[in-house]
């Protein structure tokens, strides 16, 4: 019998509205994966860290009923935005293992919504999943269209990495999941002084200037290292590096051009589902001259 894979979805604000090709790329390598995703419509938007910097119990709070949501399920909690995965996972850790006292706390507080924080369940990035459910030999026999014009840098975005300080899938510094998914897919992973830090964007609608010149510092860095190419588990950090790459350029005052995709667009692409199907189309840096060859 054929291992079933199935989660609570949790697809964030970003992909359902700045980023919805991100979505779409998620849920076309999920039905061509054999991957079951139950989205949870009435989830709320996770705070992406700015729930924190005044009202901690409300983060808490907020994102404990998202992932009681997922437990009402009996599933694990699947998110394919590194931010989400931080701010989420970083509440599972404190409430399941860490901080019984707020657990008792925020439950009181939930206990109006008919919902209870249990602690039964996991929050996994689509980039775990990958890795550790589905597998990355299964993985590989479905490639059709292998990468290899690909030079891949990956940008992880900072939650992913060291958001969680219980739970946590790669190292915080020295990751190397992104780039064990790019080899599977035949593309070449490049290394560069960027790929772990920060892309900006906590800092771009107060300090646009400082954040435009840090994104474009990782852009110029990956180039240099010979990237065609960013792909990143994070639809903010794809916001300040393709979105906003315009306006990076004129801070830098060079054109860098270097497109950015979305994780699940670069494993679609290998699968061998058509560019538009992925969203490749709705960037706003042009992908044209990475998909020569595909229909």
């Amino acid at each position: 019998m054929a291992q079933a894979y199935k989660y609570a979805y949790y697809p964030g604000c970003v992909a359902k509205g700045a980023c919805r090709e991100l979505h779409q790329a998620t849920t076309a390598i999920a039905a061509r994966l054999g991957i079951e995703l139950v989205e949870l419509t009435s989830a709320s938007c996770c705070g992406s860290g700015t729930f924190k910097e005044t009202d901690e119990f409300l983060e808490d709070t907020v994102n404990a009923r998202n992932i009681a949501l997922a437990e009402e399920l009996n599933l694990p909690l699947m998110t394919q935005c590194s931010t989400c995965q931080g701010v989420l996972g970083r509440v599972n850790d404190k409430l399941k293992f860490a901080d019984l006292q707020r657990r008792s706390q925020v439950n009181q507080a939930l206990a109006a919504t008919g919902r209870q924080f249990q602690g039964t369940t996991e929050v996994l990035h689509l980039l775990w999943v990958i890795i550790r459910d589905y597998g990355l030999e299964n993985l590989q026999k479905l490639v059709v269209r292998p990468l290899s014009e690909f030079k891949c840098g990956a940008f992880y975005g900072c939650y992913l990495l060291r958001a969680q300080t219980v739970t946590r899938f790669d190292d915080p510094f020295h990751p190397e999941s992104m780039e064990k998914i790019f080899r599977v897919l035949g593309a070449e992973p490049i290394y560069y002084a960027g790929r772990i830090q920060c892309c900006g964007w906590p800092i771009s609608s107060y300090a646009p200037t400082a954040s435009f010149k840090l994104a474009g510092s990782h852009i110029q860095s990956a180039i240099a290292a010979g990237a065609n190419c960013l792909v990143t588990p994070c639809p903010l950090c794809h916001l300040n590096l393709d979105s906003r790459q315009p306006e990076v350029e004129q801070v830098i005052k060079q054109k860098l051009r270097l497109p950015v995709l979305h994780l699940p667009q670069l494993i679609g692409l290998a699968l061998g589902i058509a560019p538009q199907k992925l969203g490749l189309d709705k960037h706003i840096v042009d992908t044209a001259h990475l998909l020569s060859g595909f229909c």
